[in-house]
């Protein structure tokens, strides 16, 4: 019967990870586009290379084009102050819309029409760009003027010279006579539209002017009768209607009304203050402009209070009945009714003004009103009076206006054609003009490298294979364990005198390589993964197969059983075992005919004598449903036992995504290391391989990147790329000590029936 071993604690969840900038979007560093810049340097070579072998050629082949050009100055001419453009009188002139305006007409198709129909375009083969004779077209056909205008808008360029009124013109042609011709033409259209134009527009306006005179004319003589017969109707000596006796006496009434009424304003609320309020702040209420100022009552009340005091004092001394203390109090009922009298005047004064102001206002208002009336029956001639008269004035200042208006309108047509001068007539080239091949080529390089570099880019974005430690690190947010490089033994490292472990193991054989190292820094992050005592069930497996997880396994499981650590290694992939063949191990018997009973453990484990410490035990034959015996109870009494009689057990599991068994194993394990080959794994099925995992339960230790080129340019400085590595007094290195030393005794685990 099995001995019934208690099963190890559940296993411990892996520490919360979180790499380096996750869950924000930084950009790249410099380091780090140098770096994609580096692994995809052939792209950029090769695009550099293409884009020069084009600037060469566009440089051998370009056509020699002709450009000739002129400049043209439009000034302010003389006849500005003579202008007569109402929009110009109500906008003002703005240099800088004026000289867009000059350009917008030099570009104009009406006036490059004018160019070509004078020169016969259409049917020039230089300016076609053609070398032999062309057929004839006209340009009344649509498709004619449409291709004539668009070839001159492409080659005549028209620019402002900054900061000036000068108006640069170029034109670019096969024929070096054309491009001078066609520019010079353009410019003395030009000219000639704008001497036409504004002179038609002078000519128009002065037309219409004319017939306003007349008009304007019989209205000045019209208004001036009728405003002469109204001045006789009104008796007015001067021509001013406000200038009489009535005005003047409804001005003065008007005035005197309102004073008056502010008087009677001021007098009514004085009053009615005076009677709603204290008699003891009376006083306040006087108005000393007035000149009423209430000195006598101000003494009186001085004279009480100073009577009153001296009472006190009287009455502290003397006594209430004493007679001087008698006395004072009759003196002080004086003094406060002669008070009171003084309060009654004052507030019959204040009644009495109130009256009077009240009474001069009636009296004013009434006379306003008298000579009000008298106004009214004056009003409809004054107003009528007033209006004629403007009407009058305004008829004749706009018939004067439009006066000289007129008289200056004909030089200001003959002024205007002088605002435009020709700087610099166009002249033929006397060479082609041609872009500087360096120019080209510095051009071409700059844009194909630009585009190899937008190349290198896109591909690495495109590329979703995990090659350095921020990738991993970004895609699975779990830790890095180790970087494990590619290691490749020469030709004569490999000899017949070694033993297929040493052939396969290479930390048997190379215990100083860059991939021993490698391992032994995976080691220490798998032993220091886990705070108190390191994991004792180590499982290793990858996402997809052909990853190199039995590499790792079976390499690291050799680094731990350096220095006398006992380690078991469990092949528990059944279905593709890799672990007995490279030890030179039987696969007769193993893990399957252990879990069905059919041998015990000791027949079961294998010694590696490279690695005395450590044992191996086989898939063994491939059973017909391995995953119902891996997540059996016998499996579990297994790992129990062997927890008991080893320091570590490593299990190497199939793939995760390729069959069930690894998830079962992976909730026994107290640390499961995620096997990645660098380069191979894409990022999405390394994360759904770290998703079954979690919802399994596992307690995922992180990730080792495997077969890692240290050549590539992300790990440049790497173990020996940095210059480190061993000298002949750093040979020996840590290894962990043993913690067990009993060895497995016959029958403690026995599944045979």
């Amino acid at each position: 019967m099995a001995l019934q071993i208690e099963q190890p604690a559940s296993p411990r969840e892996s520490a919360s990870f979180t790499p380096a900038g996750s869950g924000a979007t930084t950009e790249s560093s410099l380091s780090e586009s140098l770096i994609v810049l580096k692994k995809r340097k052939l792209v950029v070579i090769l695009a550099i290379t293409l884009g020069l072998v084009y600037g060469v050629y566009r440089a051998v082949t370009q056509i020699r084009m002709f450009d000739s050009s002129a400049k043209i100055e439009v000034r302010n001419g003389a006849s500005q102050e003579y202008k007569i453009d109402p929009a110009q009188a109500l906008q003002g002139d703005s240099t800088s819309n004026k000289m867009a305006a000059e350009v917008v007409i030099l570009q104009s198709d009406s006036l490059m029409m004018t160019v070509a129909r004078e020169m016969n375009l259409c049917n020039n083969a230089a300016f076609l760009g053609e070398k032999g004779p062309v057929p004839f077209s006209s340009l009344d056909d649509l498709a004619t003027r449409e291709k004539t205008l668009h070839r001159l808008h492409s080659e005549l360029k028209i620019q402002l010279v900054p900061k000036t009124d000068i108006i640069r013109l170029n034109y670019s042609s096969l024929d070096r006579k054309l491009s001078a011709d066609i520019v010079n033409r353009v410019i003395a259209d030009y000219i000639q539209r704008s001497y036409e134009t504004r002179y038609l527009s002078t000519q128009r306006v002065s037309q219409w002017l004319s017939g306003q005179l007349d008009d304007l004319k019989h209205q000045v003589e019209t208004s001036q009768e009728q405003m002469l017969d109204l001045q006789r109707r009104l008796g007015m000596l001067g021509l001013d209607p406000t200038k009489n006796q009535n005005t003047t006496t409804l001005e003065d009434l008007s005035v005197a009304v309102a004073q008056a009424k502010i008087q009677r304003i001021l007098a009514e609320s004085r009053y009615r203050a005076m009677t709603q309020m204290d008699p003891n702040s009376i006083e306040d209420s006087i108005d000393p402009s007035k000149g009423a100022a209430p000195p006598a009552l101000t003494s009186l009340r001085t004279a009480i209070s100073t009577a009153k005091a001296t009472l006190a004092d009287l009455e502290a001394n003397l006594g209430p009945n004493h007679p001087q203390v008698k006395a004072q109090k009759a003196q002080i009922i004086s003094l406060e009714k002669e008070q009171d009298k003084e309060q009654a005047r004052l507030l019959a004064q204040a009644k009495e003004n109130f009256v009077i102001a009240k009474a001069s206002e009636d009296r004013i208002d009434a006379s306003l009103d008298a000579q009000k009336q008298d106004a009214y029956k004056m009003r409809n001639d004054l107003v009528e009076y007033t209006l004629r008269a403007r009407e009058f004035e305004s008829n004749r200042t706009l018939y004067e206006g439009l006066l000289q208006r007129l008289r200056t309108a004909g030089v200001e047509a003959g002024l205007e054609s002088l605002e435009i001068d020709i700087v610099d007539p166009a002249v033929p080239a006397a060479a082609p003009t041609l872009k500087p091949k360096s120019t080209i080529m510095i051009t071409a390089f700059i844009v194909s490298a630009l585009a190899g570099i937008m190349i290198a880019f896109i591909l690495e974005s495109l590329d979703t294979g995990l090659k350095s430690i921020a990738d991993v690190e970004a895609a699975t947010q779990l830790p890095s364990l180790a970087i494990v490089p590619r290691f490749k033994r020469g030709a004569g490292e490999v000899t017949d005198r070694m033993s297929i472990a040493q052939k396969n193991l290479s930390v048997l054989t190379s215990p100083k390589s860059q991939f021993a190292e490698a391992l032994r820094s995976l080691r220490t992050s798998l032993l220091l993964s886990h705070t108190g005592k390191p994991p004792k069930f180590i499982l290793f497996t990858s996402a997809t197969p052909a990853e190199g997880k039995t590499t790792v396994s079976t390499n690291t499981s050799c680094i731990l059983a350096g220095g006398g650590t006992r380690v078991l290694l469990i092949d528990a992939d059944m279905r593709r075992p890799a672990v007995h063949p490279r030890f030179g191990l039987s696969g007769k018997i193993g893990l399957s005919t252990l879990l069905t009973g059919g041998t015990t453990f000791e027949q079961t484990i294998q010694s590696v004598p490279e690695a005395p410490t450590l044992d191996i035990i086989a898939s063994g034959p491939v059973p017909p449903f391995p995953a119902e015996l891996l997540g059996s109870q016998a499996m579990k009494d297994l790992l129990a036992y062997a927890g008991t009689v080893y320091d570590y057990v490593v299990i190497d599991s199939p793939p995760i995504l390729s069959v069930t068994d690894g998830v079962i194993l992976a909730r026994d394990a107290d640390a499961v290391a995620l096997v990645v080959r660098h380069g191979k794994s894409s990022k999405h099925i390394v994360r759904r391989a770290r998703d079954l995992l979690i919802r399994a339960g596992a307690p995922i230790t992180g990730i080792v990147l495997n077969a890692v080129d240290l050549n590539a340019p992300e790990y440049q400085g790497y173990y020996g790329q940095s210059g480190y590595h061993y000298s002949g007094s750093d040979s020996e290195t840590w290894e962990p000590q043993s913690t067990k030393s009993n060895s497995p005794k016959s029958g403690d685990f026995d599944r045979k029936g």
